[in-house]
Formats: C-alpha cells, structure tokens, sequence
C-alpha cells in the first residue's frame, strides 16, 4: 500500500493495517529544530543543519530521509516550498548567536541584542528561551480602549494578500512536482482562514458581547476574500493535493472554550463554513482540515456541520474528556489528526515504557473505524528527547 493510500483510506473512515503517522505536515504537528539534529543522530542519518520553517515556534523542516525511517505518511506544500525533497537552496545560514547553526529564510531579519536576547517582528527570543515570544503572549488587554481595526484598513490589508495568477499557477506547479516526486499524501499549507479574535484573545472576546455586529463584519469580510482565493488555489492544484489547512482559530483554552460553544456557533463557524464550501465546490473530494487548540470538546458536532473533514491538534487532555470521549463523538463524521499522546504529562516527564503503554493504548481505541493520523498534540518541543521521539512512531506503527 501507498504512504498516501494508508492516510487517504483513514480521511474516509476505513480501517487499514496500520495507522497513517505524519511528522511535520502542519505547522502544529512538527518538531523543534533545537532537538532536529539530536534527533537525526539517533536515528543514524546524516548530520546537517535543521532548516527554519517557522521561526517563532522554531520549527524544523522534517527532511524525507526522518520521513522514511520514522515511516510517516505526509509531506507538506507551504507557500514556494515542499519536504519533499531537498530545499537546502532556499535557505541561508545562521546560527542565531552561537546557539543553533541552521538554515533560515532570511538572516538580516534578527537583530541580537547585548544580553543575547534575538529579536524579530516585535517578537523575543532570550538566550534560556528555544521559541519566540511577545509581551502577554500577543494578547495584551487594556480595558480602557477596547482595541478595533477599521474594516476600510482590514480591506486594504485583505487586497494587499491577494495571490496573483502567476502566483497561483507556480503553487499549481510546485503541487504537481510534489506529487510526482513522492508516494506520501500531499498536504497543503499557508492559505487557510485565519478567523482570529481581534486584538488578541481577552479584546477579541470582549468585542464578540460588546460589539457582535462589528466582529461578524469582520469576519464576514476575511472569509468572503478568504473563499475566493481558496476557490482559486483548489481549482488549480487539482488532484495534486489530497487535503488543505482551510481553517485556523484556537478556540479552547485548558478547561473550556475561550467563548461559549452558543458564541462560537455565532462568530466563528458562519466564516469557516463559507471557505470550507468554497474549497467543496471546487473540489467536492478535498478534504478540509481545522487546526483548533484547547479544550473544544463542546463545539466538535459544530466543527462537523460547517463542513471541516479533520480536527488537530486533538487535545483531549485539556477540558476533563478522554481520548475515548472524542474519539465516540468524532466516529465516522470527523477525522482525527493529533491526540496520539499526552504531550504535557507522559511525554516530558514519563517513562519510556509508560510512554509506549499510553501510545498504544491511544492508537488502538483511536484507530478503530480509520478516521486517525497519528502525531502527538501539537509539535515536538525542544524538551522531547530523541529516544522519546523515535519511541511513539515505533509504538504507534505497531499498536
């Protein structure tokens, strides 16, 4: 069978001899470049420099030769690149202050400051720090001045996104060149809804009781662009893609939804509704993929209804539900992608075997009825180690 058979059998809920894994092929299921050579080392590949794909979650690109040894079944397209194959020549070197030697999109972008702090688009990174970071996690609230973006601003900066033809028709090329180079299931990054609340999650929330009107226009407004584009994008790669990132809002927080589920099903899903028809009627075969933290629970039949084929990062830790729980409310109605450990409890601090226990435990309930790809909750962080790493795809391809 097929890597892109195994994972295309799954997002139609059938069963197949073993779990479709994915490492990487979003930037939320991904690993830390601060473990990515540790984590070549151990698996006995080549050394070389981790290339930066996202550099204020400082993620690593994971190369097709991790791909193959931790036997993963998705490769990503993200913006004018793929992993799958070398894109070394799109990167350049830096080493950010003597502390990691890796391949970036652009060095002049950081500036290091005396204490050894780097900083970039008024975000930080200190010397003790493997992430970057902004003052109150990018959600400052000041209760004197609710914080509102002129829709006429929030238009201009809409249009300034739009992709031209040429841009679309080298995405279309660059998809077709993935597809013919690789066996994997191809999935497609950078294009999707961000619904985002507006001005950070404390202001955003506010606005959604004090002004409900202002922040459906807004919205209103970033899926009807959004929809058009997406129609476009999924027109043009074809079949050269098997599923898209078409949504992104983190909704949950550790024990509940940042808003009520009623407030959600108001604010939010009418938006991701609009794109995720718009990729359908393109493509009524694409499957459309949600990335959404925290405990979310409540709002899993909402997340079906609007039309989303796949939820991630599955964090059935947060909110008082088991993995069990999700897995019988999403059942052959929403595919699962993520939730294959506990990424804040068994895999930092537990032990190699109770990590393998709790994997195949998860795997085997989760895989039941296809409808799972397994990866942790959410990426890889420097604290995992690589016999840690290496240990849940080994324990998963076999439960």
């Amino acid at each position: 069978m097929k890597r892109r058979d195994r994972v295309i059998k799954a997002l139609n809920f059938e069963e197949t001899e073993r779990v479709p894994m994915d490492l990487g092929g979003m930037r939320s299921s991904s690993i830390s470049c601060f473990r990515y050579r540790e984590l070549r080392k151990y698996l006995g590949l080549k050394d070389g420099l981790p290339m930066i794909y996202d550099d204020f979650q400082m993620l690593a690109i994971p190369e097709p030769d991790v791909l193959d040894i931790l036997d993963c079944d998705v490769v990503f397209v993200d913006g004018t690149y793929s992993n799958a194959f070398d894109e070394t020549d799109k990167f350049k070197y830096y080493d950010f202050n003597g502390r990691l030697p890796a391949l970036v999109a652009d060095p002049t972008s950081y500036t290091v400051l005396d204490n050894g702090t780097i900083l970039k688009d008024e975000k930080s990174m200190p010397p003790a720090s493997t992430v970057f970071d902004a003052p109150h996690g990018g959600h400052a609230f000041d209760l004197s001045n609710i914080y509102k973006k002129p829709l006429e601003d929030l238009r201009a900066e809409l249009e300034s996104r739009v992709m031209s033809d040429r841009e679309i028709e080298n995405l279309a090329l660059l998809c077709r060149k993935v597809r013919e180079t690789t066996d994997r299931a191809v999935f497609l990054n950078g294009h999707e809804i961000n619904i985002n609340f507006i001005g950070g999650i404390a202001n955003g929330s506010m606005l959604c009781l004090l002004e409900p009107d202002y922040v459906k226009a807004d919205n209103r407004m970033k899926a009807e662009y959004n929809s058009r584009q997406m129609e476009r994008i999924i027109e043009a790669v074809g079949n050269n893609i098997d599923l898209v990132l078409s949504g992104n809002e983190d909704m949950g927080t550790q024990n509940t939804t940042i808003i009520s589920p009623d407030l959600v099903d108001e604010m939010i899903m009418p938006y991701f509704k609009m794109v995720n028809n718009a990729v359908h009627r393109a493509n009524p075969k694409m499957k459309t993929f949600l990335h959404s933290c925290g405990a979310i629970f409540d709002v899993i039949d909402s997340v079906i209804d609007v039309g989303f084929n796949i939820l991630n990062p599955v964090q059935w830790t947060a909110g008082g539900h088991s993995y069990k729980e999700w897995k019988d409310k999403a059942r052959n109605k929403l595919v699962l992608w993520g939730g294959g450990v506990d990424s804040q409890h068994v895999l930092p601090i537990g032990t190699l075997e109770e990590i393998e226990k709790q994997v195949a435990e998860i795997v085997s309930y989760l895989k039941k009825d296809g409808g799972f790809v397994f990866c942790n909750i959410h990426n890889l962080t420097a604290e995992i180690g690589p016999e840690k790493i290496s240990a849940i795809y080994k324990t998963a391809k076999i439960s």
